[in-house]
């Protein structure tokens, strides 16, 4: 063999000989038929271990490349046209509508210098240590097992503390029986379309909104009617006639921060009595409510089993736990629980069996108290900085909750946006969240932004409006 193999510079000998002697192979500059040099020989060529050459040599005779002979040596069993290149060009398309969803967001990198999206925690407070302890627990011999295949509702512990979290803090009635695990709204909304929708069928949302449960419902052939909003929430008027389900922020709306007023509420229960509609409440972040008492959920006022509610760990604790609940009627519980099994099986066990605990002995609890302080604190931090700040450009709107604030233009404020993510601001637009009539302003996240970078922040993106202008 006279292939010459380059090692200069490359800290992987085993996998360099293996891409090299493969590329050579699939070239021709190694013929089939051909032998190769013994381990040992080749070894003390490229001065490296004759394990580090075996373990080449093994890899490449498991995908057929080479085969060795007893007492002959090993050989070249493939040829080029046998072993071809992976090609970028295939005949395999996806469906069309697929091409009208956006790509999901790429990672930030570097991480922007202030981050003020919405939705996104302080993760510099996650409790690590209680955390690290709860997970290193679960991970112990005697509880082998949390390591198999887990219950599709969810950890039996995790829905009970749910259950009773849910009922203590939001006034939500309702048995552990009725909870499932889920990853959170997204997947909560998917589950839901799968047991009750057919494509064709046609679900509300609301607009502005939350883009993601509007896509998913797209994407299962779903009719999606954008729904306005107004001062007291959706506008129950302007939901279409056989519209089957409806998706809803009520007690923070997202983006504009509103709440949903009480008589509002009713109505909107009413009119999925009477159309035979299900409500999705998507209450994402309202354990951080500011002032006044916590608002009714929807699912508090049904008594006909019309609610589906959603409530998320990813505001609270961290995105990454990808862990989430709905509360449902129970005729949908089976359904639901059938559609969980045959998605994706289970949520983790161990991080739920950990959660379970952490909240079992109050960590959860303390940890909703001690954030809510430093968020709210914030909030009314960033409504001061707006109003002396930005008073000629912005007007922010009304909200006492959860871990964003918006702000109303008379301009529209997009090319603003995409010069501050330029120069180390990541905010968004409100533009970003409408599908019919596009408001303008800005959503201002205030989770991952420490209190003494808010100003600072704000200051960066003042400078780039261009005097007053955007």
């Amino acid at each position: 063999m006279d292939v010459h193999i380059d090692l200069t510079g490359t800290r992987g000998h085993r996998d360099a000989i293996y891409r090299q002697l493969r590329a050579a192979i699939l070239e021709g500059r190694i013929r089939p038929g051909e032998a190769l040099p013994p381990t040992r020989e080749l070894a003390q060529r490229l001065a490296v271990s004759r394990t580090t050459v075996s373990a080449a040599y093994d890899r490449l005779t498991a995908e057929g490349f080479l085969a060795g002979r007893v007492g002959s040596g090993t050989f070249v069993t493939a040829s080029p046209a046998a072993r071809p290149e992976p090609s970028h060009v295939s005949g395999v398309r996806p469906l069309p509508e697929w091409d009208a969803v956006p790509s999901p967001p790429a990672p930030f990198a570097p991480a922007p210098e202030f981050d003020f999206r919405p939705g996104v925690p302080d993760l510099t407070r996650f409790p690590f240590v209680t955390w690290r302890r709860l997970v290193t627990q679960r991970l112990r011999a005697g509880q082998a097992d949390l390591m198999t295949y887990g219950d599709p509702q969810g950890h039996a512990g995790l829905r009970a503390e749910i259950a009773r979290h849910a009922g203590v803090s939001r006034d939500v009635r309702a048995s552990a029986g009725q909870v499932v695990v889920t990853a959170g709204a997204q997947q909560t909304t998917d589950l839901v379309a799968r047991v009750l929708l057919r494509p064709g069928d046609l679900a509300a949302v609301e607009d502005p909104g939350y883009p993601p449960p509007r896509l998913v419902l797209e994407s299962r052939g779903v009719r999606v009617a954008p729904v306005p909003v107004d001062d007291s929430g959706i506008v129950v008027a302007a939901i279409p006639a056989g519209t089957r389900l409806v998706y809803v922020t009520p007690s923070h709306q997202y983006p504009l921060g509103l709440s949903m007023s009480l008589d509002r509420r009713l109505e909107l229960l009413d009119w999925a009595e009477r159309h035979d509609a299900v409500l999705v409440e998507d209450d994402y972040d309202t354990e951080f409510r500011y002032t006044g008492r916590p608002l009714e959920p929807l699912h508090s006022l049904d008594s006909r089993g019309r609610v589906v509610y959603v409530g998320s760990f990813s505001k609270v604790l961290s995105p990454a736990l990808r862990l989430g609940f709905l509360i449902a009627p129970p005729a949908l519980v089976p359904a639901l629980v059938k559609a969980r099994y045959l998605t994706d099986w289970h949520a983790p066990n161990v991080e739920q069996a950990a959660l379970a605990a952490f909240m079992a002995e109050g960590g959860f609890a303390r940890h909703v108290r001690r954030m809510r302080k430093v968020y709210r604190d914030r909030h009314e931090l960033l409504s001061r900085l707006l109003v002396r700040d930005f008073a000629d450009v912005l007007t922010p709107l009304p909200s006492t909750a959860g871990l964003h604030l918006s702000a109303a233009s008379v301009f529209d404020t997009r090319s603003w946006v995409r010069r501050a993510r330029h120069h180390g601001v990541r905010l968004y637009s409100l533009g970003d969240f409408g599908v019919g009539e596009r408001r303008h302003g800005l959503v201002f996240g205030y989770g991952a932004v420490a209190a003494e970078r808010l100003e600072p922040g704000l200051a960066r993106l003042r400078s780039l409006a261009e005097g007053g202008t955007a």
